[in-house]
């Protein structure tokens, strides 16, 4: 056994050409199009797509009986156009107030920062994209998550 976190990682190929996906993860209406697990929204994506500016997220769900929002802020720390891009990700409320995990109903010992690390290649006129999530362990939610999310990004690629 080792004593290495084992964070997500994915690994997807989109039948689009590089600059399409690099926008689709850089441009706010864009990422509202496709982020999120299945079932949710992102009715906010605020991005200054410079190194240090900051992202600010809102994921929405709505039911009969309430409405459930996620916000995520972060801070953009690597940005190689059209190639890479990492960012960091807190939970927080709708003003950007930081908000702990445990808060949130996560379970002790989540990280209040996370990091993304998103790398784009074109191979034969597809995008492969790899997905690091720094923070977010394998088989958890969050992986779950993102796999709906990069289904639904797939879905639009098309």
């Amino acid at each position: 056994m080792t004593d290495q976190p084992s964070w997500v990682k994915i690994r997807r190929a989109f039948d689009a050409p590089i600059d399409v996906v690099w926008a689709m993860w850089t441009d706010p209406e864009q990422f509202k199009r496709w982020y999120g697990p299945m079932g949710m929204i992102v009715p906010t994506a605020e991005m200054d797509v410079t190194i240090g500016g900051t992202r600010k997220i809102c994921m929405e769900m709505k039911s009969p009986e309430r409405t459930m929002t996620m916000w995520f802020t972060g801070v953009y720390k690597e940005i190689d156009a059209p190639r890479r891009l990492v960012y960091t990700e807190s939970m927080c409320d709708a003003d950007g107030t930081l908000i702990s995990p445990q808060d949130m109903g996560m379970p002790e010992g989540a990280p209040d920062v996370t990091e993304v690390i998103v790398d784009l290649d074109e191979v034969d006129g597809r995008t492969v994209m790899t997905m690091v999530h720094v923070g977010v362990p394998e088989g958890s939610a969050g992986e779950g998550g993102w796999n709906q999310a990069f289904d639904k990004l797939s879905a639009l690629l098309v």
